[in-house]
């Protein structure tokens, strides 16, 4: 495949890079080829043994780099900075703890969130988590809700959300339809559950119902098997679910991003010659994948699978281009953030918006 021919699907694709702080040359020619939309962070992006001007000097020249080799007017610089252990930047921004321990001041938090990121050049936070902590036996979210019922996610979410958007970075919410009543983690394994539609509309859809109302405008699906809803296909996979649910009955007109599709829920699933298709056709706007879960250059073989579908039929031309024009639209409303230096006196004062966390004994990822 050309590179030129690659690029036509790069709006459709977030690349998380491999653990250095300095572009890597295989990331450098993926990005030229690819020309992604989006790009994610971790915590490998960035240097964490350097003091703060010194590490944030390192990291101007990687959104620099990345800028470069994308070559595109607007793209996603996207993290996942939920508070807890869900953060990956080195101090002195802000390590919040967990989002139920900070529900109260969510809208205080969401902008000195906002305005961290920002000064870090991104423009996109994977949050709010619009899971519901239902599960005490849950290992992979817990905490990272809001709180235990739809009504404590709902009063939260959206202040912060909307926090966070007036200091330039946009909300995504996750994981749909919920991830909260899991009992096993889906970057591990796959998640079943037997939640039926009249279970999940009374209580796990209620906050992406309200986020969707309240204007957030992007949505990540879960690599969840709902099967009574889908007996086949994890939500990533399902047209029923994906399109069917939260595209024509729950009518978002935002942005759809799958999860990391590298994740072992999806082990068997992702190497299949039309994987990449059969992501779109189920009606994800964008697909991520992440370094390291897998190799990231498996994204070509999802764009190649994805325009092999568009030649053989199997996925509507028509559906591509609506999607690239629902990426591109979001992408006209998103700033394009400068790396920058905050002063003191403001990472203080954000240090008194919500609850710090204490990661002594706890490896933040």
């Amino acid at each position: 495949m050309s590179d030129s021919l690659l690029a036509t699907v790069g709006d459709h694709f977030f690349i998380g890079l491999r653990p250095t702080s300095v572009l890597d040359d295989r990331d450098r020619a993926l990005l030229r080829d690819l020309r992604p939309a989006g790009v994610i962070l971790y915590k490998s992006n960035f240097r964490h043994d350097l003091p703060y001007r010194d590490w944030l000097s390192v990291h101007r020249d990687l959104i620099a780099a990345i800028r470069d080799a994308s070559q595109r007017d607007k793209q996603f610089i996207a993290i996942d900075h939920e508070g807890g252990r869900v953060c990956r930047t080195p101090a002195p921004i802000t390590r919040f703890s967990y989002a139920a321990r900070w529900a109260s001041t969510a809208e205080q938090v969401g902008d000195a969130m906002g305005v961290e990121l920002a000064s870090l050049g991104c423009n996109l936070n994977f949050a709010p988590d619009l899971d519901i902590h239902s599960n005490p036996a849950n290992p992979v979210i817990g905490e990272r809700a809001f709180g235990r019922t739809a009504d404590d996610v709902i009063k939260s979410m959206l202040p912060f959300a909307k926090a966070m958007e007036r200091r330039g970075v946009r909300a995504c919410g996750k994981h749909f339809p919920g991830h909260g009543d899991t009992q096993v983690d889906s970057h591990h394994e796959l998640p079943v559950l037997d939640l039926d539609l009249d279970q999940i509309k009374a209580r796990e859809l209620k906050p992406f119902a309200a986020a969707i109302e309240g204007g957030i405008e992007m949505m990540m699906t879960s690599h969840i098997l709902y099967r009574k809803l889908d007996p086949n296909d994890p939500v990533t996979l399902s047209r029923a679910i994906t399109q069917g649910l939260l595209r024509e009955a729950m009518n978002f007109r935002g942005v759809i991003v799958s999860d990391d599709v590298g994740m072992r829920a999806m082990a068997g699933r992702l190497d299949a010659p039309d994987s990449g298709a059969r992501f779109m056709a189920a009606g994800n706007d964008m697909l991520m994948i992440c370094s390291h879960l897998t190799d990231t250059e498996r994204a070509r073989f999802l764009a190649q699978s994805i325009l092999n579908g568009v030649d053989s039929g199997k996925l509507d031309p028509a559906v591509l281009k609506a999607s690239a024009k629902r990426v591109q639209a979001m992408l006209d409303g998103t700033a394009q953030n400068e790396v920058s230096e905050l002063p003191a006196e403001v990472l203080a004062r954000h240090r008194s918006a919500g609850t710090q966390f204490d990661a002594a004994t706890v490896e933040v990822v």
